[in-house]
Order: C-alpha cells, then sequence, then structure tokens
C-alpha cells in the first residue's frame, strides 16, 4: 500500500477493532455479574480478579495487535495514524461497554441497591444518605457517561503509548514502522 489511510477507512478499521475490544469488556463484566449467581464470596472476588486481569492485559495486548495489523496493511503509517485508530477504537469500544455497564444497572434487582445502601448506611449520615438516594434515579446516566469517559481516556492512553511502542519496535526489529513526522528519512 501507499502508506495513507483515508478518514473512512480509518474509521471502519476502528469499528472493527472497538467492535473486538468492546467484545473482550463485555464478556468479561458479564462473567462478573455471571459469578454474582453463585452466591460464594469467595468465587465472586475471585472471578472479579481474575476477569479484570483478563480485560485489562486482554485489551491492551489486542489493541497492540490491531494497531500492529493496521500498519502492516497499510504499509508506512505515520505514528499519529495509529494513535487516531486506537483513539477512535477506544472511543466506539467505550461506547459498547458503557451501554452493557448500564443496562445492568437498570436491570439490578432493588434487593441487590438495597444491600448496598444498608453497607454503606454505617458510613453515611442521615442527610448523605438522603442525598444518594436522590441520585438513585440518575444512576444510569452517570453509570454510562462516566465509564464511556473513563474507556475513550484509558484507550486514548493506551494507543498514543502503542503506537509509539510500535513505532520503536520495527524501527529497531528492520522494518520501516508507522512513518515519524521528524524521522531523518523525510528531511
Amino acid at each position: 500500500m501507499n502508506g495513507t489511510i483515508d478518514n473512512t477507512s480509518l474509521w471502519n478499521e476502528a469499528a472493527k477493532a472497538g467492535a473486538a475490544l468492546g467484545a473482550v469488556s463485555i464478556g468479561c463484566i458479564l462473567g462478573k455479574e455471571l459469578s454474582v449467581l453463585s452466591g460464594s464470596t469467595f468465587l465472586i472476588q475471585a472471578a472479579a480478579i481474575i476477569l479484570w486481569a483478563v480485560e485489562f492485559f486482554g485489551c491492551i495486548l489486542l489493541m497492540k495487535n490491531l494497531m500492529l495489523r493496521l500498519s502492516a496493511k497499510y504499509g508506512g503509517l505515520k505514528m499519529a495514524d495509529t494513535a487516531r485508530f486506537g483513539s477512535r477504537a477506544a472511543l466506539l469500544s467505550g461506547l459498547l461497554v458503557a451501554t452493557a455497564q448500564t443496562l445492568i444497572v437498570l436491570n439490578m434487582p432493588p434487593e441487590q441497591m438495597n444491600t448496598l445502601f444498608s453497607e454503606l448506611g454505617t458510613a453515611l449520615t442521615a442527610a448523605q444518605r438522603e442525598q444518594m438516594e436522590g441520585y438513585l434515579d440518575k444512576l444510569p446516566l452517570f453509570t454510562f457517561i462516566f465509564q464511556w469517559l473513563y474507556c475513550y481516556l484509558y484507550g486514548s492512553l493506551l494507543a498514543r503509548i502503542l503506537s509509539r511502542y510500535n513505532f520503536m519496535q520495527n524501527l529497531f526489529q528492520g522494518g520501516q514502522g508507522p512513518q515519524d513526522p521528524g524521522s531523518p528519512e523525510q528531511q
């Protein structure tokens, strides 16, 4: 290929990557929710730790591989192109993950919410508890916004780091790698 990627192709590739990253995260979230059905505190905590690690490291490795595959498909891309690809993938996967998390909160049984409030009751004053109950109706909206923002910011930061890592890895392995705008070859 010629080393350039148009905006439409970049969005298409990012949508595929976002769907893959979102699927990994949603699968881990659903695994955590299924572990709750067991009722065993040990199993719930063990599943939460294991699935968090799988999600965290799995998404990093998946993002790295998807960025390398994009660089191979459109040879000679700039670091900025791969970073934009990663940021767009993070935006789209964050949308999927935030939607799934919001649906889980919307379908949460009232008994589970009451248990949560009773556990927090010892740490909160009556005024704080009353104020939290006022926000209960807005919890799905807050969950969606903050989950999407978190996924986007984390994914964008990861994309910036991995775009530089992939460039350096290709450079030292003798490949050309994504083109750095300040590289000696272009001067």
